[in-house]
Order: structure tokens, then sequence, then C-alpha cells
């Protein structure tokens, strides 16, 4: 008959192979639950009225090489079937819609309930920064509304 060594091992092991099982349902709940930030409010841009909702209210951070933030865009009015394209950027300026073509970020995608966005953002954000979005229908109207950055985000260097 074999001797067994009162270590931690031998006097814990079958505790923290309880907890491994146990912690898997605590991400789950993570998960399940959410908490999204308050929106930023409604604006119009020609026939849509979007509202806007950030995915948390950190700093923007690195995808690919490109900086960016995640948002939710729900349309509130218009069809979002009429949208022949739709950008979404950070800065004190919309960026021109023949830069934003060049890549894949910034782009709108999603169903009819809400679009979402990875935004093209600079490494940090400035206290003139705007949060710009660019539509363009299929007729060729381009539809450019903006809003303001919350002081959370505008980075303290």
């Amino acid at each position: 008959m074999a001797r067994r060594k009162d270590t931690f091992w031998h006097r814990y092991k079958y505790k923290l192979n309880g907890l491994v099982l146990i912690l898997p349902f605590w991400f789950l709940y993570q998960q399940l639950t959410p908490t999204f930030p308050a929106v930023w409010g409604s604006q119009k841009a020609g026939p849509y009225e979007i509202t806007v909702v950030p995915s948390d209210m950190e700093p923007p951070y690195a995808h690919h090489g490109d900086y960016v933030k995640d948002f939710t865009l729900t349309f509130a009015a218009g069809k979002i079937s009429s949208i022949r394209q739709g950008y979404v950027s950070i800065g004190p300026q919309p960026m021109p819609l023949v830069k934003l073509q060049q890549g894949e970020t910034g782009i709108l995608h999603g169903n009819r309930h809400s679009q979402h966005v990875h935004a093209i953002a600079p490494e940090h954000i400035a206290r003139g920064d705007r949060l710009w979005l660019r539509i363009q229908d299929w007729q060729g109207e381009e539809h450019v509304v903006s809003w303001p950055m919350p002081h959370v985000l505008v980075s303290k260097r």
C-alpha cells in the first residue's frame, strides 16, 4: 500500500477542479448580460434618423494596423436598404469618401435592426474630434452627420 504525502495538491485538488468547472458559468453569465454606455442621441441625415451607441467607453484599440472604436447605429427613420455605402470615422473633419473606400475599416454592416461599425479613429482622441457618419445612397447623394465626443474618451495626452 502506497503512502500518501499530505501536500497542498492532495488536500485541495478536488476543490480546485470544482472551481475550474464553475468558472465557465461565471464567464457565460458575463457574456449573456452585457452593459452598454448611454446612447449619444439621434441625428438627422437626409431621410435617415440615426442613433449611436458606443460598445464601451474605452479608448480606440489597434485592429489590423489601424486604430478603431466600435459603435452600434440604429435607424429610426429611412430605409437601410436605400444605403449604398456608409462609413464612420473619428476626427476633426470627416474623411473624404475616396480615402474611406481604400480599406475595409469604418464600413457599416449589419441588418435592418442595427448596423455595427469599427469606426476609423486616431490613436488618441483629441478635444475637437467628432464622430462622423458619411452615407451615400443609390442615387449618389451623400449625407454627413456628426456627434461630439464625450470628455471621457478625450485623451489626456
